[in-house]
């Protein structure tokens, strides 16, 4: 057995010092692009390092040199295929060019300094993102319910081989076995290493993928989408349902234009229909519609469409043209007795129900029209509207109401300067009635017989109270009203004795009163000069008590005439 000295020892030591690994690190590049491979030289100082060198790693322990830099100066040592696709940039990493697939490989750089020497390995990770994106082999059209081949996408030269998803109006398609079948597959190209991807999409179309986008997409290695032109494929499927459609306007009437259209939902649509039109059957080709003019209430009914090659796909539709007919009657002038009914009748003929409304001299009435009793005032033109939707007819007739004259009213007013008397007689009668009175005056005014009412005034002075008259009458009767007037000087007279009147009321009260008071006074005097005579007398003779007794007859007489103009 052989010791080592310690000498030996100690070198062993130092070597394994000098040849610290760093844990393999990997970067990534795109293909073509120059990449940029990092040098660890974390934690040492730069004043430090006599040598930086980078190398490749060949397989099988064997490296490949690449350059060398010392003292700051650099120096290419490769002599092989990266001769003229290295340098180094300040920070001591290693720059790559045009970089290909083959140079997925480890790249060393080693780090020697006075007391150590470290390498750090990194794994250069080649990606290519697919030359183009597209979908070829599209189908012309798509069944309704049977597998189709839509089309094949393509993602070519890429690496790693790309991934293909196929999205319909940007949501993602998943193989179901069914409905979706997508295949794909990878081919390597031995000279480049990079491959293309082919994936194949089978579809059983529905009616809603008319008009549907179907795209598919890719994503690289770092993540960018790639995403390929959408295609829309016309999706074709027989006739199922048959719809016919009335063009016209709403609601339809007599007079309008009708127009049928017939709609299948098969794509492509059909190009030829069958118009039904009640018994008649009219072909019409390249074409849906069929229009029937001025149409009237003969033409309601039953209306079909079919297909022509398919009798048994058609469509139903019941059409109603609606009408409105009015009959009023009487209609015209009528001229009726005034007190006896009128009877109207309307008659309607419409498919629908309709509204009635009246109107009376361009008035709108609020009630129901009817006439039970005549009157005057009944007497106007009369028009009814009845409508049913947009349609609308009219009818009016004129009614006369015709009797003996009534005066309503007979009154008096004063003139405004009160000099005159104005006598107002209203009256109600037709034909219009003649107005007539009794007394010589003035007619202020007389106005239109309206409803046959009119209103008569006139003027007049009256010199004495008297009885005047209001007389009318036409060719059914008369009738006649009196009122009394008084003259103008005894209606002053009157006023200004009704105000005296009053006055002398108000001054007999004050006058009473006053009285009372100038009595209680008179009486108390009378009494005080009576006693005090009486007592003068009774020292004095006979003659001069007779004396005294006289006047004291006078003096009672005297206060027993006030005491009963007190009580008056």
């Amino acid at each position: 057995m052989h010791l080592l000295s310690g000498s030996c020892v100690r070198a062993l030591l130092f070597s394994a010092l000098l040849h610290q690994v760093y844990a393999l690190k990997s970067v990534t590049g795109r293909y073509g692009d120059t990449v940029e491979i990092p040098c660890n030289r974390e934690g040492i100082k730069a004043e430090h390092i006599t040598m930086i060198k980078w190398k490749w790693d060949k397989g099988q322990g064997v490296s490949g040199n690449l350059l060398v830099n010392s003292n700051q100066n650099t120096a290419i040592t490769a002599t092989d295929e990266y001769k003229d696709r290295v340098s180094m940039a300040e920070n001591s990493s290693l720059l790559l060019s045009a970089v290909k697939l083959s140079d997925q490989r480890t790249f060393t750089c080693m780090v020697v300094t006075i007391e150590d020497v470290t390498e750090s390995p990194v794994n250069l990770v080649v990606y290519k993102p697919p030359a183009e994106l597209e979908i070829s082999d599209k189908a012309q059209e798509l069944e309704i319910g049977k597998l189709t081949k839509l089309g094949t996408c393509v993602a070519r030269d890429a690496n790693p081989a790309a991934t293909i998803t196929w999205l319909k109006n940007k949501k993602p398609l998943a193989d179901d076995g069914k409905g979706i079948s997508i295949n794909d597959s990878v081919v390597t190209d031995p000279a480049t290493g990079l491959s293309t991807t082919k994936s194949t999409l089978k579809y059983s179309a529905e009616k809603g993928d008319t008009d549907a986008e179907f795209t598919c997409s890719t994503r690289d290695a770092v993540g960018a989408q790639m995403v390929s032109s959408p295609v829309t494929l016309m999706v074709t499927y027989s006739t199922e349902n048959i719809t016919l459609q009335v063009i016209a306007l709403s609601p339809l009437v007599e007079g309008d234009n009708m127009t049928l259209k017939c709609l299948a939902d098969g794509n492509p649509p059909p190009t030829s229909f069958n118009f039904h039109l009640k018994g008649e059957i009219m072909r019409v080709e390249n074409a849906d519609t069929y229009t029937i003019v001025n149409v009237s209430r003969d033409n309601s009914g039953e209306y079909k469409c079919s297909l022509v090659d398919d009798a048994s796909m058609e469509a139903t539709k019941n059409i109603t043209v609606n009408y409105l007919d009015i009959n009023l009657s009487p209609s015209g002038r009528i001229v009726k007795r005034a007190g006896e009914p009128l009877d109207l009748t309307l008659q309607i003929d419409s498919p629908e129900k309709s509204k009635v409304s009246w109107i009376k001299d361009n008035v709108k009435l609020d009630k129901e029209l009817k006439f039970t009793e005549l009157a005057f005032s009944d007497s106007g033109v009369y028009e009814c509207e009845v409508t049913m939707g947009l349609l609308s007819r009219k009818a009016s007739f004129e009614l006369v109401v015709e009797g003996a004259p009534v005066i309503r009213q007979l009154f008096k007013q004063h003139g405004e300067n009160g000099q005159h008397s104005i006598l107002i007689c209203e009256v109600e009668g037709s034909p219009k009635p003649a107005v007539s009175w009794n007394i010589n005056g003035t007619l202020l005014e007389e106005s239109p017989s309206t409803n046959g009412r009119i209103t008569n005034k006139i003027r007049f002075v009256p010199s004495t109270n008297l009885n005047v008259t209001c007389s009318v009458s036409n060719q059914f009767g008369t009738d006649a009203k009196v009122i009394n007037v008084s003259s103008l000087i005894e209606e002053v007279r009157i006023d200004k004795q009704d105000l005296s009147e009053d006055d002398d009321q108000t001054k007999l009260v004050v006058g009473v009163v006053v009285g009372l008071l100038v009595a209680t006074v008179l009486i108390g005097l009378a009494y005080w000069v009576y006693m005090k005579k009486s007592k003068q007398g009774s020292w004095k003779t006979g003659e001069k008590e007779n004396g005294s007794s006289e006047e004291e007859k006078k003096l009672e007489e005297k206060v027993e005439e006030n005491s009963q103009k007190a009580e008056v």
